[in-house]
């Protein structure tokens, strides 16, 4: 038998809750793309690192930045993809 190290994955952490400055706002939209796929949907808790009051506020925030056109709600939207025309 082989005594291989086993896979430990690094403990993930909320962004928000380690740094107290960091306001979570929907006219940030540095700090929201982080947390938006390129196909526009929001990133899950689990894989972000989240907690879950923070993720509740971020998902909020991000509604808001679509509402107000700040960010894109789909690929389509978005200015970086341009569309195929036939």
């Amino acid at each position: 038998m082989s005594f291989r190290k086993k896979f430990t994955p690094r403990k993930k952490f909320c962004r928000f809750c380690a740094d107290k400055e960091l306001p979570l706002d929907y006219k940030r939209i540095d700090i929201l793309r982080d947390f938006v796929t390129e196909r526009g949907k929001i990133i899950a808790r689990r894989i972000t690192g989240t907690c879950a009051k923070h993720q509740r506020s971020l998902t909020t925030e991000i509604k808001r930045s679509r509402q107000m056109a700040l960010l894109f709600y789909t690929t389509v939207h978005s200015t970086d993809v341009k569309k195929k025309t036939v």
